[in-house]
């Protein structure tokens, strides 16, 4: 085990935040996602409203290209569910959980971190987000969120595979935070329309020697899911 939160701010979210319940029991349907505004890049769906939110935590996957910049082939990550928090401490939640990878140990799974935090009484994982080979062209990477083995478990279409419609440079601290994307869901029924945003990390050095490892960037970020069956 190892420190991750100081006292006085796990004290703070105990106040302030009910026992986390699983995200049946806390109806997000109403929320309005807070993209930034004065741009068009990411824009709300109106004929669906959001059924999951929660914050992934994992890794960003990089490999250097010849020209001795890094480019991204894919990412791993745990989606923990936040719908119980005040919509007012979602961000805040996000920080935690962010600054919590970012200290621990190299040798911590995404899935350990989550069941060490103590802001989750118990925590309740939707599902895994990974990349896959793109199922309508057959070649290239697609990005999937996949609840099956998770929080709908026994449901086989319980997924969804995305395909980038927006992309944003994060509002702030780009050089460091991965983007702010929308994708909208090419198969699957577990969404129609995701968005990535609030990002925490995820970004690459800005140079590499071609030929070197693959890199593996510690990030977070909250997932929005909107429409879907479940």
């Amino acid at each position: 085990m190892f420190a991750i939160l100081p006292l006085a701010l796990l004290t703070s979210f105990a106040l302030a935040t009910p026992s986390i319940k699983r995200v049946d029991e806390c109806d997000v349907s109403s929320l309005i996602i807070p993209l930034p505004s004065g741009q068009t890049t990411l824009v709300a769906p109106t004929n669906f409203t959001p059924t999951f939110i929660g914050v992934g935590v994992g890794v960003q996957n990089y490999t250097c290209g010849t020209t001795g910049t890094y480019t991204n082939v894919g990412a791993l990550a745990e989606i923990v569910d936040i719908s119980c928090f005040s919509e007012s401490l979602f961000d805040d939640v996000t920080d935690v959980i962010f600054d919590a990878w970012e200290a621990a140990p190299t040798s911590i799974t995404a899935a350990e971190l989550i069941n060490t935090l103590a802001i989750f009484d118990p925590p309740f994982v939707l599902g895994q987000h990974y990349f896959i080979t793109n199922p309508i062209t057959g070649s290239g990477l697609s990005p999937k969120w996949d609840f099956t083995s998770a929080s709908l478990k026994g449901h086989p279409d319980a997924f969804a595979v995305g395909a980038k419609v927006g992309d944003l440079p994060a509002p702030t601290d780009s050089a460091t935070n991965i983007d702010w994307l929308q994708l909208n869901v090419v198969q699957g029924d577990l969404a129609n329309v995701i968005f990535r945003i609030q990002t925490r990390g995820g970004q690459p050095p800005t140079s590499c020697t071609p030929g070197s490892p693959e890199i593996f960037i510690r990030y977070a970020a909250q997932y929005w899911l909107y429409g879907g069956s479940f």
